[in-house]
Parts: C-alpha cells; sequence; structure tokens
C-alpha cells in the first residue's frame, strides 16, 4: 500500500516493468487518431519533470550520476519543440541498482497514464523474442510494430529491459528509428524515447566505484568520463549484448549512457525505510537490521556493496515482519 509522500505523486515500491500490449491496433485509438491531425496533440504525454525529479532525489538511492544525466536529458529533451533525433538512453549497473525503478518511473511521471499508457511499450527477451533461431521474424516484426506505433504517436517510450540477452543483430533494425534522417510517415518520430537497460558494464563500473573507495575518494566524486569508456568497450565486446554489431554505438546514436552505482551499507538501509514507509509503517531498526544482516556483501575482504542491490529488500521485509 502507498503512502502519499510530501512533494512527490504517490508511488509504490520498486516496480516491474509493464508487459508488451497485445497487439499493434490498440495503439489506434481516438487519442492517437487525434494525435495524428492535430498540430498540437501530445497523445497522453504529460511530462512532470518536477514530480520526476522529486520522486528521484527522495528514492533512488546511491546513484548521483544516473539522477543527472537522466533529469538532464530529458528536460533538454521535451524543451526542444523540434528535437533533431529521439532521446535514447542505455541504462547500465548491477542488479538491483535502481534501473528499472527508474525506467518504470519515467512512464509514470511522462505519460498520464503511466505504465498503462497504450504509447508504452516494454520488451522483454525472454517474452517477446525468446528463441534466437526466429531472429529473421523478430527483426520484421519489431520494426512493424515500431513503426506502426510511432505512426500513431510520435510521442512513445520504447523500453527494452535486458539487453544482455537479446539475440545478436536484432537491435540493428532500430538503427534507423535512433538517427535524424528516418522518416516516419504523417508524424514527428523524433519526439520519441527509446531506453535500453542492460547488466553490461556493471562488473566495470564495480572496479571504479571500489578503487575509489580504496583511495578513499567520495563516490559523489565519481565522473561519468571515469564510466563511459569502460561500459562502452563491454557492451562492444559482448557477443551476448543487444548492441552488438547493430552501429548504435559505433555511430554515437546514444544520447546518454547511464551509470548505475553499487549499493552499500547505508543504501540498502534507505531502501528498507523506503520499503517500511510504502507499507504504511514507522521505521523499525530490528527490522532493518535483520534485513541488513541478511543480506550479502562484497568483495569478500571488504564486504562493501550488496550483492543483489536493493532487489530482494521488498521480499526479505515481508520475511522478517
Amino acid at each position: 500500500m502507498a503512502v502519499v509522500r510530501r512533494g512527490c505523486w504517490p508511488w509504490g515500491s520498486i516496480l516491474g516493468l509493464l508487459g508488451l500490449v497485445s497487439a499493434a491496433a490498440a495503439a489506434w485509438d481516438l487519442a492517437s487518431l487525434r494525435c495524428n491531425f492535430g498540430s498540437f496533440c501530445e497523445c497522453d504525454f504529460r511530462p512532470d519533470l518536477p514530480g520526476l525529479e522529486c520522486d528521484l532525489a527522495q528514492h533512488l538511492a546511491g546513484q548521483h550520476l544516473a539522477k543527472a544525466l537522466v533529469v538532464r536529458s530529458l528536460k533538454a529533451f521535451i524543451q526542444d519543440p523540434a528535437p533533431s533525433k529521439p532521446l535514447v538512453l542505455s541504462l547500465h549497473g548491477w542488479t538491483g541498482t535502481g534501473k528499472s525503478y527508474v525506467s518504470s518511473l519515467l512512464a509514470h511521471y511522462l505519460f498520464q497514464s503511466g505504465l498503462r499508457s497504450p504509447h508504452v511499450h516494454h520488451f522483454s527477451p525472454i517474452i517477446h523474442f525468446p528463441h534466437p533461431s526466429h531472429i529473421e521474424h523478430y527483426k520484421k516484426d519489431l520494426k512493424t510494430w515500431v513503426q506502426g506505433n510511432l505512426t500513431a504517436c510520435g510521442r512513445s517510450l520504447f523500453l527494452f529491459d535486458e539487453m544482455d540477452k537479446l539475440p545478436p543483430g536484432l537491435m540493428e533494425v532500430l538503427r534507423p528509428f535512433l538517427g535524424p534522417s528516418w522518416v516516419v510517415y504523417g508524424t514527428n518520430y523524433r519526439k520519441a524515447i527509446f531506453i535500453f537497460i542492460s547488466n553490461t558494464g556493471g562488473e566495470q563500473i564495480n572496479q571504479v566505484a571500489l578503487e575509489a573507495w580504496h583511495s578513499r575518494k567520495d563516490r559523489e566524486e565519481i565522473s561519468l568520463q571515469e564510466l563511459e569508456p569502460a561500459i562502452s568497450r563491454a557492451v562492444l565486446d559482448n557477443p551476448h549484448h543487444g548492441f552488438w554489431h547493430s552501429g548504435i554505438i559505433e555511430e554515437r546514436l546514444l544520447d546518454a549512457i547511464v551509470p548505475f552505482l553499487p549499493l552499500q551499507r547505508h543504501h540498502v538501509r534507505h531502501c528498507v525505510l523506503n520499503e517500511l514507509a510504502q507499507l504504511g509503517l514507522e521505521p523499525q531498526e530490528e527490522v532493518v537490521q535483520a534485513v541488513l544482516d541478511s543480506t550479502t556483501f562484497f568483495p569478500e575482504d571488504e564486504q562493501l556493496f550488496s550483492s543483489n542491490g536493493c532487489k530482494t529488500v521488498a521480499s526479505r521485509i515481508t520475511f522478517f515482519l
């Protein structure tokens, strides 16, 4: 049960992404048709950037780079009445660090219907692309789906989860949609947003964070310049990543690589307190401590970072209540 937070919309605990809508025809509702023929219609795109900033500030633990990059990128993109290309963000980091949470927040604060919006499209490799041998069929269907929904509404959000599990070669069909030169009849596709999520680069991010800790450098001093080259190389060298041989990185179609740092003990504590608040409960130190004691940390000697971030916090709290 969610509780109202001061200055932010009510919001639940870490959310899973919404499944892909059942058929492309669902996007062709009356509102979508009005978007096609109206000069000022934005479908149900109703961005609330102050609400997003508030939620990120209060509930996304330990991610100064992700917060800054996401908000800055969105502000510049939304305030531009005629963007030259779609906004393309690639989220990278260890499991449980907040990547899926942030992508869910984007849907919630950008679209009036949130994750239920017919203009928010989520793709999961396990659900939508489970058989690598069907790659050519998947490529054709994906291109048709994206083009059809962009025709219905240029202000669409496409979420691609677990990029490191996508069939290699699939993402190359998206490359034309991510740049400035593609034409989609009847709509301004350059107002679309594409979000790619993966764990690739997580080990490299963790290593930089560990080295910063050893050198007694504050984690808020870690810069994007320290992380971006290593993440890009990890993606380019990974034949199982969806960007493999897609040309998306090589052609600089990503507007931002967004790193998520590994979470330390005090960050996990923050997640526990947030989850208790979502349940309408007062902080309970014995529950907080029990969750922390049951969490595995690494490396073995330093015991510094949570192995699962905050991913299992909700289920652990239920166990200890």
